[in-house]
């Protein structure tokens, strides 16, 4: 039996801007949000390209992970995915 993984990520958009979530299946997330089935923030600025994501064992550690990078400066998240 496999252990459910969670991951919480960053999304570059189309106009340069990051975007923060969470999700259970990465490239799933990513189909989902070009599909225009996303966030309404990424909706209108598609396609996006998932370019950061750290994983987790739990939701709620996801989640919490989430919030935190929607919190960051741009620079402190260009500054992770620079460490990638």
């Amino acid at each position: 039996m496999s252990m459910q993984k969670y991951y919480a990520y960053l999304a570059r958009c189309n106009d340069g801007t990051l975007y923060a979530g969470y999700t259970n299946d990465i490239k799933n997330r990513e189909a989902k949000h070009n599909e225009g089935k996303g966030a309404r923030y990424t909706r209108i600025r598609r396609p996006i390209k998932i370019v950061w994501n750290e994983e987790f064992s739990t939701k709620s550690e996801a989640m919490k992970r989430e919030y935190e990078l929607k919190h960051l400066t741009k620079k402190e998240k260009e500054g992770l995915i620079g460490h990638k």
